[in-house]
């Protein structure tokens, strides 16, 4: 099974409650770091502007670049859900590595501007799937633009749209999204 994202476009706002909620659930300090992040992508000149959105995280890829690259095999892939995780006393950090980094094409791996960090990055809300709980990306979200789940379900149940404004598709990856365009 692999767990994985959904994505509405036509319905996010940019509130931004999505991050607010992830920085808040995961303790995550002011600062650079972001498990979840708002793009706004912008098409067209005035008059005729189109304006999206577009989240961005660890989209717990099948095959996943930042993997393979790390030289500690500090990050791994879990087989029960496809999830990628990160172990953060393996971790070399940016200052000594940052592989990880230059290897997602999504930008996933965060670091924190302390001098020995680390990397991190979207887990799923491990332990809130161990309680039988959606993300709280997902949970928080006022409307409904996301969803989580096993990608299989997510497909049946939005079908298999991989593309939208904004989010460029690497298929050596295989990103563990699916979207629904804004009209």
């Amino acid at each position: 099974m692999q767990l994985g994202f959904y994505f509405d476009q036509s319905r996010c706002s940019n509130c931004l409650t999505c991050v607010v909620a992830c920085k808040d659930w995961h303790n995550i300090p002011e600062g650079p770091v972001f498990w979840i992040r708002v793009l706004t992508v912008e098409e067209g000149e005035f008059p005729d502007l189109d304006v999206s959105f577009l989240p961005v995280s660890c989209y717990h890829c099948e095959e996943a670049p930042c993997i393979t690259e790390c030289p500690v095999d500090a990050i791994s892939k879990r087989d029960s859900d496809g999830i990628v995780i990160v172990d953060g006393d393996a971790c070399l950090g940016r200052e000594q590595c940052g592989t990880c980094l230059e290897a997602c094409p999504y930008g996933a791996p965060q670091f924190g501007n302390e001098p020995d960090a680390k990397m991190q990055m979207c887990n799923l809300c491990l332990d809130r799937w161990e309680e039988s709980k959606k993300p709280i990306c997902v949970e928080a979200c006022p409307m409904r633009a996301l969803d989580a789940g096993p990608l299989e379900e997510l497909e049946s149940k939005y079908g298999v749209t991989k593309e939208v404004k904004g989010f460029t598709l690497f298929e050596r990856t295989r990103p563990s999204i699916l979207f629904k365009a804004k009209g």
